[in-house]
């Protein structure tokens, strides 16, 4: 870290010699820098390692006892409904300590919305070889659960592992939105995987796909790892969420694949320290954080950290969005290594986000987004602004940062649009962003009350924010 200073105060003072800027601004934002780095440089502290060291559930040693779905009942024709087969193995299952969920392959679940409630014993795994399969039509889904399909709470060191299938058997729902017809109603549906309210939790190797609406949703959890998980759903299917994280702390992404008519992944609400890497991403919108402040509402996110990602034809690369009128705040985020690919709107802040029907008011309070950094990224846009920061007149975004960005369209030249936000670049910045400019203004938010937002923000049943 000492070097990376050094070397930047030594292309500050360059330029300043050029442009005449000032000598303190010139070290409060090295200071910035500074800040930003030690606070991006947070461990995201690995789940016990009894939990990640767990024996597989065929090995001798692991002394495990199954719980497999079939013999409770279950038919696995795809057909026939399978529901209280699982409910009757979970229960078993999860009262019996080093136990194993069994849903074995080369069969097919059908299998309504259900809630599978722990805590349970210790070393429980969940582990899907088959393929379990929602009922297709809207019209036949309970009332009561009209925003789950397959729902874990209160769970601690579990693993969910397999080779096997979730499948939300979305078409239905999705010619039903009112983002694909806007003669339908616009209602909520279900997601497909939901884990809340859990602590150290892995889920490794399976396919969650062609959800009703969000395909997996994490929320009110601590110590999640996901690994090698494929998501995937048309490009065309509407409010389909790969990986939506909401009211969450200490969550890692790694090594997955994803692809939706939706945000790849979305971090909402009092959500931090969160790190993806090596993520694939296309179809969707891109890797977001937000959407926050919605109807007035509070939004905080803090420490996030995407490290290697490929985005392939996406609506947008690595966005930040926010609703007028909400309060709260985004910072110390960092956006690195990222290979664009035809992507329309690369980098994009936009604090005008507005994702209904009709027009939004005009409002003065928003969320504050500060200490963002974009480093390594480079690709080709669709857009002519490669890069947009739309942000309040009011709220101003502040303390962006580039480093390294170089971004081209095949078909013309490329800009930088601002509104109301500061920041600077060094290394290669193209396109130029001379319009991010040093600001005199002394920003020193009051982070007295955060615990009260998050608190407050994580009572409000976050599980699912709407986008």
């Amino acid at each position: 870290m000492e070097k990376f200073s050094l070397v930047l105060l030594l292309v500050f003072v360059l330029v300043a010699a050029a442009h005449g800027v000032a000598e303190n601004n010139i070290y409060d934002d090295i200071a910035m820098l500074r800040e930003l780095d030690e606070d991006l440089n947070f461990g995201v502290t690995e789940i016990e390692e009894e939990l990640l060291e767990t024996p597989g559930w065929r090995s001798e040693r692991g002394g495990k006892t199954l719980f497999n779905v079939d013999s409770f009942g279950a038919v696995g024709d795809g057909v026939a409904d399978d529901t209280q087969a699982f409910v009757s193995a979970w229960n078993k299952a999860c009262s019996t300590p080093k136990s194993v969920f069994l849903v074995p392959a080369g069969r097919r679940y059908l299998v309504s919305a259900t809630r599978f409630i722990g805590p349970c014993g210790d070393k429980f795994i969940i582990q899907i070889d088959g393929t379990i399969v929602a009922p297709d039509d809207p019209k036949r889904w309970d009332p009561n659960n009209l925003r789950i399909w397959l729902d874990f709470s209160k769970l601690n060191k579990v693993v969910f592992q397999g080779s096997g299938v979730i499948d939300g058997s979305g078409r239905k729902w999705w010619d039903s939105s009112c983002k694909r017809n806007k003669s339908n109603p616009c209602r909520g549906a279900p997601t497909a995987l939901t884990i809340d309210s859990s602590t150290a939790v892995r889920v490794k190797d399976l396919t969650i796909q062609n959800s009703q609406q969000m395909h997996f949703v994490i929320s009110r959890c601590t110590s999640v790892r996901v690994t090698n998980v494929l998501v995937s759903a048309p490009g065309n299917s509407p409010n389909t969420d790969g990986i939506h994280i909401t009211a969450s702390t200490n969550v890692a992404i790694q090594n997955c694949k994803i692809g939706t008519g939706d945000d790849c992944i979305s971090i909402v609400n009092a959500s931090s320290a969160i790190k993806m890497k090596n993520i694939y991403c296309g179809p969707g919108h891109g890797i977001s954080i937000g959407s926050l402040g919605k109807d007035n509402s509070v939004g905080i996110v803090s420490k996030v950290v995407l490290d290697t990602a490929l985005l392939r034809e996406t609506t947008n690369g690595v966005r930040i969005k926010t609703w007028q009128g909400g309060s709260g705040y985004v910072r110390a985020i960092r956006f690195e290594n990222v290979q664009m690919d035809e992507v329309e709107n690369p980098i994009i802040i936009d604090q005008f986000y507005c994702d209904s029907p009709k027009s939004c008011q005009n409002q003065t309070s928003a969320v504050q987004i500060s200490q963002i950094m974009y480093r390594n990224i480079s690709g080709t846009t669709k857009s002519a602004k490669a890069m947009k920061f739309a942000c309040s007149d009011t709220v101003p975004c502040s303390h962006i940062v580039l480093s390294n960005v170089n971004l081209e369209k095949e078909d013309g030249t490329v800009e930088t649009y601002c509104n109301s936000a500061t920041g600077f670049g060094y290394g290669v910045v193209h396109p130029s962003a001379d319009c991010l400019r040093f600001s005199d203004k002394k920003t020193h938010p009051d982070n007295t009350k955060d615990t009260e937002l998050i608190t407050l923000i994580s009572r409000n049943n976050p599980i699912h924010t709407e986008l």
